[in-house]
């Protein structure tokens, strides 16, 4: 059975999907691994009895060191693939040239890089907005796409579109990871 790593860093809802509808039958999780000591996730980790290490970027001294610590966790439990799921932080090249790891990411990249990507997305001049499952590279949000999935904005108010986003984040969060990993 193939393994994966989930690093999250709040509410935990891209985890729960994977967790309910792969974990177990398609692959094993084998850690959930947070940044932030109060993330909602932690909860979900713990109801699925996952192995989880919440390692607080906060009481590090660069990005550096944090990354270091986040791979040697990696490292120990050998995962097939590693999934930031909200995983909110910016990683140095201490993580991506030793880790294969997939991002998922609220517009259609390359437009709208880094944070408050939908409400950006919502507000610019195409009439689609959509979702980015990518290779995490050194670059923000700048690896190669593995998939991207499009909804019309037309007619939608924000709180209709980001709702929509954050569906459409879930199905294709799911099909990459069966995808890379060949589950199907």
């Amino acid at each position: 059975m193939k393994r994966i790593a989930i690093l999250f860093s709040g509410k935990g809802s891209n985890l729960r999907e994977i967790l309910e509808r792969l974990h177990g039958s398609k692959l094993e999780v084998v850690l959930a691994l947070t940044n932030n000591p109060c993330a909602a996730g932690i909860d979900i980790a713990k109801k699925y009895d996952i192995p989880l290490v919440v390692i607080d970027s906060k009481r590090f001294d660069s990005r550096e060191t944090y990354d270091k610590s986040v791979v040697n966790y990696l490292q120990k439990c050998q995962p097939d693939l590693t999934v930031l799921a909200g995983f909110m932080r910016i990683l140095t090249p201490v993580f991506t040239e030793q880790i294969a790891a997939i991002n998922l990411h609220p517009s259609l990249l390359p437009r709208h890089k880094g944070l408050h990507a939908i409400e950006k997305s919502y507000t610019d001049t195409f009439d689609e907005g959509g979702v980015t499952v990518h290779w995490v590279s050194s670059e923000l949000d700048g690896g190669e796409i593995i998939l991207q999935s499009e909804i019309a904005k037309q007619g939608l108010s924000l709180e209709a579109y980001t709702q929509k986003i954050r569906k459409l984040e879930k199905e294709a969060l799911i099909e990459a990871i069966q995808q890379i990993l060949s589950l199907r």
